[in-house]
């Protein structure tokens, strides 16, 4: 689990030494469980002598609920919003105090991001993650105040008053915004997507660029698709409880 764990912290390939140094591993062992690893398919050796995940691993890792679920039910109304605005369209749920990114569309015209499908952003610098902190449980939000957080663009909110006045308004207007928190250049704005019973399950965003933009024009758009993905939740989850996962959570 160590070794598997290092290729999250980022790096598609890596070799041998910088496995064993992110697992703690000394190198016989992760030579030995590298090895054995590469044998079952779950890594693969790349000409170069490097490693990367194998195509079992994102075999078995692709039947997870959140996955098969969440993602199929979000895809089509996800390509209808890219047609529409020609934006980056973006899928999150909260998972470990994190956004994980369950689906992500992006255009030859959209603003380059750091965002990849199965990446885990942090909550306090994007307008996926500030949605689902805001309508999280109380405990999760305090602890993300109460915690580091990290600066990662140039308008990172840093400051926990500041950023527990955002929430505010995220939870009072029903979306969020953010202009270069998490990559300079970019823009984003957030919506919830709830479940039959009313709880944010998950957020789906708009990433645009930050020069010119006019993040408001793009939530018409953006709250049609996300109501839209929220009766399909609605619509599907009753008799389906492991849809998404057994770590959701309900939201305050």
């Amino acid at each position: 689990m160590a070794i598997l764990n290092a290729f999250e912290q980022g790096g598609v390939r890596l070799n041998l030494s910088e496995i064993c140094r992110r697992s703690g591993l000394p190198l016989a062992t992760g030579h030995r469980l590298v090895g054995e690893l590469t044998e079952g398919g779950f890594l693969e050796r790349v000409p170069d002598g490097t490693y990367r995940i194998g195509t079992r691993l994102w075999r078995i890792g692709s039947q997870a609920p959140v996955v098969m679920g969440l993602r199929e039910l979000a895809l089509p109304h996800m390509e209808d919003l890219y047609e529409a605005t020609h934006d980056n369209v973006q899928l999150g749920v909260l998972r470990d105090d994190r956004v994980l990114i369950v689906e992500r569309l992006r255009g030859t015209r959209s603003v380059p991001t750091v965002t990849q499908i199965a990446s885990m952003l942090p909550l306090h610098t994007t307008g996926v993650g500030k949605v689902l902190l805001a309508y999280a449980p109380p405990e999760v939000r305090e602890g993300v105040l109460a915690g580091e957080l990290p600066r990662h663009g140039p308008r990172t909110i840093t400051d926990p008053g500041e950023l527990r006045r955002d929430l505010e308004r995220v939870r009072r207007d029903g979306y969020a915004l953010t202009r270069d928190e998490m990559t300079l250049g970019a823009a984003s704005v957030g919506v919830p997507v709830r479940d039959a019973g009313g709880e944010v399950v998950a957020a789906l965003s708009l990433v645009s660029g930050t020069r010119g933009a006019d993040l408001r024009r793009l939530l018409p758009p953006l709250k049609t698709a996300a109501r839209a993905l929220s009766r399909d939740v609605a619509a599907h989850w009753g008799g389906h409880p492991d849809m998404f996962s057994d770590e959701r959570k309900p939201s305050a």
